[in-house]
């Protein structure tokens, strides 16, 4: 690769990261690119929302809620990039393929990351797997994967911006959550950067994203996060109690 955006090598850590940290080798990460859309798992932690609603999936309440939450987009994206490697659009321009290669490996991680969280730190049991559907994205077209990605990266720092006044700092791990999820959109926020520039050069903080008075960007609840990636979850998710 021409641009390491990540290093082979495994990166530093402190001590803050280290209960929530849990690497992916680069042949893991391959093997997941490998599977097709159909056969990637979209593994989520949360549960049936009541006997007499089958087949919705809460996401559940407080920090946890929370983690459910971040979790179940990191899987989306993951899915999305990972099917991105595996059937690359005809019309990729030079370094494209590579940079996409790139950020699947950067969701994988994140995806692993918070699953060791929910699992390590919350002491919490993943649940279902659910299925993505990306049947609306032409995966050998590069208009469609550019527009497909921009979606998810702003879909993603608006769900990050808007869920870190939900998580509970009286928690004892409250803290580290927060500090973890400011590390990952900052990540998320570069990648949705880069692909709007990609389509539109000089749009990576336009206005519908970058508030022009205040300088902030743009944030959104878990509902409406949800309402709008459903279409790519098979399953239906209920975030109405995240970080209540």
């Amino acid at each position: 690769m021409s641009t390491k955006i990540i290093s082979s090598s495994q990166p530093q850590m402190t001590d803050l990261d280290q209960p929530l940290y849990t690497p992916i080798k680069r042949r893991s990460f391959f093997m997941y690119a490998g599977a097709t859309a159909g056969a990637t798992a979209l593994i989520l932690a949360g549960c049936s929302k009541s006997d007499s609603e089958p087949g919705i999936v809460s996401l559940g309440s407080g920090n946890l809620g929370v983690l459910n939450y971040a979790y179940a987009l990191e899987q989306l994206e993951a899915a999305f990039y990972a099917q991105v490697v595996k059937t690359p659009a005809t019309d990729f321009q030079t370094g494209e393929l590579t940079y996409f290669t790139q950020v699947a490996m950067h969701e994988a991680i994140h995806r692993d990351f918070l699953k060791a969280a929910i699992i390590n730190v919350a002491k919490a049991t993943p649940i279902m797997d659910l299925t993505p559907n990306f049947s609306s994205i032409t995966f050998t077209s590069r208009a469609s994967v550019l527009g497909a990605a921009k979606a998810f990266e702003d879909l993603g720092v608006a769900a990050y911006n808007g869920a870190g006044k939900l998580i509970s700092v009286t928690d004892p791990n409250g803290a580290t959550y927060l500090t973890v999820a400011g590390k990952i959109v900052s990540v998320e926020a570069r990648h949705a950067a880069y692909i709007r520039d990609l389509i539109t050069p000089g749009s990576f903080a336009a206005d519908d994203q970058v508030d022009a008075t205040t300088g902030l960007d743009k944030s959104m609840t878990p509902v409406d996060v949800i309402m709008t990636a459903q279409t790519y979850i098979t399953q239906k998710l209920d975030a109405s109690s995240v970080g209540k």
